[in-house]
């Protein structure tokens, strides 16, 4: 009688793709998981509350982040875990990626964009640039 909060303390769930929860109590091997969910990975959940102002009526979590965990990690206590499809996951590292790429572009060609900024000022100045200096420099100095 009343001990159902501490049971669940010290229990550690895990949230299948399907829906199932599946709770467990006693620390497990993140391989072993794996090894009994074929092409699957397992991650921590990382719940962070929703702000004041979207939170009208209840009391909602959002889930923001999810941790990979290594198959030598093992599943502690007290915790959630979710499985992930290798799909998902590979889903997810292919948009990182693009996305990683869209910034480097992006910023490639601010800089390019200013260097002719650059140029071109410099050259409505009437003033050479460094790489005209130097070889002016260069091709008037004694051998």
């Amino acid at each position: 009688m009343g001990n159902c909060q501490a049971i669940d303390a010290a229990a550690l769930v895990i949230q299948h793709p399907c829906g199932r929860i599946e709770r467990l109590y006693w620390p497990i091997p993140v391989s072993e998981v794996m090894r009994m969910n074929p092409s699957h990975y397992v991650s921590l959940i990382i719940p962070l509350p929703v702000p004041e102002e979207e939170n009208q009526d209840e009391k909602t979590v959002r889930f923001t982040r999810v941790k990979l965990l290594r198959p030598s990690d093992t599943l502690a206590l007290g915790h959630a875990y979710r499985l992930i499809t290798s799909q998902e996951v590979m889903k997810v590292l292919r948009a990182k990626k693009y996305a990683k790429m869209k910034r480097q572009q992006l910023e490639s060609n601010e800089k390019l964009q200013l260097g002719q900024e650059n140029q071109s000022s410099e050259r409505e100045s009437g003033g050479k640039s460094d790489m005209d200096k130097t070889y002016q420099v260069c091709l008037c100095s004694p051998l």
